[in-house]
């Protein structure tokens, strides 16, 4: 039978084993072991999706920048950031919808009106032929807002994104630059619905 100085080394060396085993469960991040198997795992998905790539765009992704991107997300906070940059966007363009439905629906309102009015069918034929040309120019001014609002938030991704160390993006306007932006965030979206088992 152990002496209770004895009883009480056991039980202290029981509770730091359970501590130490507690704390890799909670936090696993400290785990190396974890950390490699979950960096291979982004890595080797991240090499399948760039494979998919069309050529152009494959050659202008490097294996490093895919090597710094899954090393960026061991940090499972980016993925909660893109996240949310694409509900911001799917709301945005989902009211800018709404914005371009109501100015065509003023347009044919307006129209109505005419014809309500006007019984001459020559008078109201010319009036619908201006009324078609200050709704088109109407529009096109329209459409021209509504692309702007849409740069300024890809802008706001880019500089979030960038902020957050995310490599690969930085404000700019250039077109091929902003399309291989937008395959690495497809790229951080798809990994964010991929189930990681460290185990496996």
């Amino acid at each position: 039978m152990a002496s209770d100085s004895e009883e009480r080394e056991i039980i202290s060396q029981d509770s730091l084993t359970e501590d130490s085993s507690a704390a890799q469960t909670i936090d696993p991040y400290h785990n190396q072991e974890y950390l490699q198997r979950k960096l291979y795992f982004l890595l080797e998905n991240l090499k399948k999706m760039h494979t998919n790539l069309p050529e152009q765009y494959q050659m202008r992704i490097s294996f490093e920048l895919l090597a710094g991107l899954a090393n960026t997300l061991l940090n499972d906070t980016i993925f909660e950031i893109a996240k949310g940059l694409m509900e911001i966007q799917h709301v945005t363009e989902a009211h800018l919808m709404q914005v371009r439905e109501k100015v065509e629906n003023d347009h044919q309102l307006e129209v109505k009106q005419w014809e309500a009015k006007i019984q001459d069918p020559e008078e109201l034929q010319h009036i619908i032929a201006l009324m078609k040309i200050k709704h088109g120019k109407n529009m096109k001014e329209t459409d021209m807002k509504l692309v702007l609002h849409l740069d300024q938030k890809v802008k706001d991704q880019q500089s979030t994104l960038e902020k957050a160390g995310v490599p690969g993006f930085y404000v700019t306007d250039n077109v091929k630059e902003i399309k291989i932006q937008m395959y690495l965030l497809d790229f951080i979206l798809r990994l964010s619905r991929l189930k990681f088992e460290p185990n496996k």
